[in-house]
């Protein structure tokens, strides 16, 4: 099954110890590239983190940003880290015989010195039980979203392996046509030449440009890569790199079409087929 790598998802949970909001963006990739982006309190589990969505996911850039907004302490009690103060007030008073007019440094200035109120510490098991929790949740929903994108795209490369089927069946309709023209048309070169027809030689002729011109071996093939094409569209494992690789073999056949073609109507098949070619290949290129 088709599935897109681009997807974005955003879950958040809520503890008696704060907030996690966890973001997942993704893009197409040629395989699997994670940036992690975490709080100090959450940098030991990255490890574990590229292990879980390594499990779920195979081919993209996948972007996994965390927030913790801790719950304010309403005991009251408020921790100081006191060496760090008094630390804090030593280079204040040396700092005071150095300058000439130096401004007081309050009580709520210390304060409000990085790392001097002392955040309670979290239980690092219920820590790591809620995240991965909440991971599992953010990927799941990332999963759904390029599964419903991926069905998108499936429709949109049937739908062009359909136009394909039909042209090359115009065109084998039209191949018995074409030869009968080109015999008119040798026919008539023959006689305003004033040459003496001779039937063997014209038939030497026309088979001679009928082994140059044919094109049934690429039409069946280009039949046979198509039938390929769905078929692999309902396999449940990852199928962008084996559709990319179908593609360029669809475009090499059908620009053989085009090099053996002596017909217009032949020639604007090529065309025709090879755009629909181009639009899934850029399909093909966000499919994971």
């Amino acid at each position: 099954m088709a599935r897109s790598m681009t997807a974005f998802a955003r879950q958040e949970l809520t503890k008696d110890w704060g907030t996690l909001t966890l973001e997942l963006r993704s893009v197409n990739h040629r395989y699997l590239d994670l940036s992690i982006r975490l709080p100090d309190d959450f940098r030991s589990f990255e490890t574990k983190i590229r292990e879980n969505v390594a499990l779920r996911i195979n081919r993209g850039k996948v972007e996994v940003s965390l927030r913790f907004a801790r719950t304010e302490a309403v005991s009251g009690v408020i921790n100081i880290d006191k060496q760090l103060v008094k630390q804090l007030s030593d280079a204040s008073r040396e700092i005071d015989h150095i300058l000439y007019n130096a401004d007081a440094v309050s009580s709520l200035d210390i304060l409000r010195w990085p790392g001097v109120v002392l955040s309670p510490q979290l239980d690092s098991t219920e820590l790591s039980a809620s995240f991965f929790e909440l991971l599992d949740m953010t990927l799941s929903d990332m999963l759904e979203g390029r599964q419903r994108e991926g069905d998108k795209l499936a429709e949109l490369i049937k739908s062009r392996v359909q136009g394909m089927l039909l042209i090359i069946k115009k065109v084998k309709i039209r191949l018995p046509e074409i030869m009968k023209i080109w015999r008119e048309k040798l026919i008539n070169r023959m006689q305003e030449a004033s040459v003496e027809l001779d039937e063997n030689r014209l038939e030497q002729e026309l088979v001679i440009l009928a082994q140059k011109t044919d094109v049934d071996e690429e039409m069946d093939r280009l039949a046979t890569h198509l039938t390929e094409v769905e078929r692999v569209l309902k396999d449940k494992n990852p199928i962008g790199r084996r559709l990319d690789f179908l593609m360029q073999e669809l475009n090499r056949e059908a620009n053989t079409l085009g090099s053996k073609s002596i017909d217009t109507e032949t020639t604007k098949a090529s065309v025709d087929l090879k755009v629909l070619i181009e639009q899934m290949r850029e399909q093909v290129q966000n499919i994971e």
